[in-house]
């Protein structure tokens, strides 16, 4: 049993390493837009913030293709689900103000955080997903800290983009670290 397991890992690896890096790029050249947009909520603003969890439905969507080899992860499709909702959500209160936004975007945060750590436990004998572990935490941490920052006199969306960028770098790490658990293999 345990080299069907490893057979199915070894087969997923690589595309969840090219995925892995996908997200880094994406993070990055998405929080650097999301600073050169500012915190206003203008419509370039507003179509970054609804084009962040959107990009997470497509990745884990792709994600739980090439995770079939090893059983579905179902909370893969619990954050389809969240990442959704929250997307709509995020274009619906950007209507409503900042504050409204760092809101849902703190929730989705700690839901899909905690989903991330979930799916991370989950895929450990894969290897490469401690750093998945900790920036699910970290998600969850971030998203209480949105939430509390929204009741705060002028509230920015700066906060996000830091977010994002420490997000894709745990993308990266993890991908490097399953490069070397391939090699190792």
């Amino acid at each position: 049993m345990a080299s069907a397991t490893s057979t199915a890992h070894v087969g997923t690896t690589p595309a969840l390493r090219r995925l892995y890096v996908i997200r880094f790029v994406f993070a990055a050249a998405w929080a650097v837009l999301l600073l050169l947009a500012g915190s206003d909520l203008t419509v370039a603003a507003r179509v970054l913030l609804f084009l962040y969890p959107a990009f997470d439905v497509v990745a884990a969507v792709v994600d739980a293709r090439s995770a079939r080899a090893e059983g579905p992860v179902k909370g893969l499709y619990v954050n389809i689900a969240v990442s959704s909702l929250a997307a709509v959500g995020v274009a619906v209160a950007g209507a409503s103000g900042v504050a409204d936004v760092l809101r849902v975007w703190g929730a989705w945060a700690v839901v899909s955080g905690l989903v991330q750590l979930l799916v991370g436990v989950a895929r450990r004998p894969m290897g490469g997903q401690w750093a998945m572990i900790v920036s699910g935490g970290i998600s969850v941490l971030a998203g209480a800290s949105f939430i509390r920052s929204a009741s705060q006199d002028d509230p920015s969306l700066s906060a996000l983009a830091g977010y994002a960028t420490l997000g894709g770098i745990f993308f990266l790490v993890s991908a490097i670290r399953l490069s070397r658990s391939t090699r190792r293999g």
